[in-house]
C-alpha cells in the first residue's frame, strides 16, 4: 500500500468528502433530505434575517428583482442538482441540516481510521483545520454529530467558500495567512487533484486520497494514500 511521509509540519488542513468522508453520506443523506424540506423550511424562515440574507444574495446571483420569487426557491433546487458550490445554497442547507443532526435523523459519515489518527495529530501538538466547500456551520455540525461522536473540538478553524475556490491557489495563501503560518508548514488532504495542485502552488504540502487505493493516478505529482493510516508527519 502506498505510503505518505511529509515533514516540517505544524497544521493539517483537510477537505471533508471523499477525504474524512463518504461521498455517498453527502450525496445520499444529506443533499436529499436539504432538497426535500427546502421550499417549505424558506415559506416558513423567510423573516429570519440571516435566511433573507442569503435569499437576498441567491436573488442577486440569479438576476433575479424580488427574492420573495418562487423563482429563488426554484433556483436553490436547481443549485442542488446541479451540485453548484454557491455560498448562499451552502449556508441555507446547513441550517436544514442544523434540525436534522439535532432530531437524531441521521450521524455524519466518518472512515473508521479518522478520528484516531486526527486524535494522534493533536495530541502531538499539530494545529487541525478544514476547508470544505460546504459552509463553516455545516462543518461544525458535520464532526460534531458524527457516527464517532463529537470530533468538532478537535479542529483548530474552519474555512469555507468565502475564503475563495478550492482550486484556487489564492484561497490557500489565505487560509495560510488566517492561521499565521507559512504555506510549507501546512499539509493539505484532498481526494480531488486540481484542490491539491491549487494549495502545492500556493507553497503547502499536498497528500491525494484515495478510496480505493486503485483509483490513485498511476504518476501522479503528489503522494497518493488509501487512509489516514498511511500517512506519517515528522
Amino acid at each position: 500500500m502506498n505510503a505518505a511521509h511529509v515533514t516540517g509540519v505544524r497544521a493539517v488542513l483537510t477537505d471533508i468528502e471523499g477525504t474524512t468522508s463518504s461521498i455517498a453520506f453527502v450525496k445520499d443523506v444529506l443533499f436529499p433530505y436539504a432538497r426535500e424540506r427546502l421550499p417549505r423550511f424558506v415559506e416558513t424562515h423567510r423573516s429570519n434575517a440571516e435566511v433573507a440574507r442569503w435569499l437576498d444574495a441567491t436573488a442577486r446571483v440569479a438576476g433575479i428583482d424580488d427574492p420573495h420569487s418562487r423563482r429563488v426557491i426554484d433556483t436553490l433546487l436547481r443549485w442542488i442538482d446541479e451540485d453548484r458550490k454557491a455560498t448562499p445554497l451552502k449556508a441555507l442547507q446547513g441550517m436544514i441540516w442544523k434540525a436534522g443532526y439535532e432530531a437524531g435523523d441521521y450521524r455524519a459519515h466518518v472512515y473508521p481510521e479518522v478520528p484516531a489518527k486526527l486524535r494522534e495529530w493533536k495530541a502531538r501538538g499539530l494545529k487541525l483545520y478544514v476547508y470544505s466547500s460546504g459552509s463553516v456551520a455545516a462543518q461544525k455540525l458535520f464532526f460534531g454529530h458524527t457516527d464517532a461522536g463529537d470530533l468538532a473540538s478537535l479542529f483548530d478553524g474552519w474555512f469555507d467558500t468565502e475564503a475563495g475556490g478550492k482550486r484556487e491557489r489564492g484561497s490557500y495563501l489565505r487560509i495560510a495567512e488566517a492561521i499565521g503560518l507559512a504555506p510549507p508548514t501546512v499539509v493539505f488532504l484532498s481526494d480531488i487533484g486540481a484542490e491539491l495542485e491549487a494549495a502545492h502552488g500556493a507553497g503547502m504540502q499536498a497528500i491525494q486520497l484515495c478510496r480505493p487505493p486503485e483509483q490513485c493516478p498511476p504518476a501522479g505529482v503528489h503522494p497518493c494514500v488509501a487512509d489516514f493510516d498511511a500517512i506519517t508527519i515528522a
